[in-house]
């Protein structure tokens, strides 16, 4: 996996302790058959490993892959019950994924990931530290990008005017990695 980072914009609001607290991991998948096992079995050792989650679900959601990704997902789920594996008929599009994925959780905090394994479970704890200092914004950005630059150079230069436009200074706006909680709209 590559390394990746928390970048976060201050908050003057204080927050309550997030030590403890139940998390739902949503993950929209297409065409990640390779990558799943690992990424739900690198997702529960940082739960295990980490004081500020007392417990973890997965909801991997499945856009209407081609490849065997639902009888991947769909045995993960039958092995675990903290993973919950949902199949679109088709492919909707990564917000659709992700509205159906929130919808399920249940949970204190939710944490939105790709299935690429470019988002490191790792960094979860840091995004829940940092919403526990009392950043308004915590988001992850891909250190090392495995995109083509076809991709990456768009989004730099929408990272680029979205900042000089907001004032809101984030390294990846449209990355998806990030903490979703109570003071979050969904």
């Amino acid at each position: 996996m590559d390394k990746s980072a928390v970048e976060s914009q201050p908050d003057t609001v204080s927050h309550a302790s997030v030590e403890g607290l139940s998390a739902t991991v949503v993950v929209p998948v297409y065409n990640e058959r390779e990558s799943l096992r690992d990424l739900t079995k690198a997702i529960q050792e940082v739960a295990l490993q980490s004081p500020e989650i007392a417990s973890i679900e997965i909801v991997l959601v499945d856009d209407g892959s081609t490849d065997d990704s639902w009888s991947t997902l769909a045995d993960i789920a039958n092995r675990d019950p903290n993973v919950t594996a949902i199949r679109l008929r088709r492919n909707f599009g990564k917000a659709t994924a992700l509205d159906v994925g929130l919808r399920q959780a249940n949970t204190d905090i939710v944490i939105t990931m790709d299935a690429d394994l470019q988002d490191d479970p790792r960094e979860i704890p840091n995004f829940l530290t940092k919403i526990q200092q009392g950043y308004d914004v915590v988001s992850g950005w891909k250190v090392e990008r495995q995109d083509r630059a076809s991709k990456v150079l768009p989004s730099k230069l929408f990272n680029l005017v979205t900042a000089l436009l907001t004032g809101v200074k984030l390294k990846d706006i449209n990355c998806g990695f990030r903490p979703i909680g109570e003071r979050f709209s969904i």
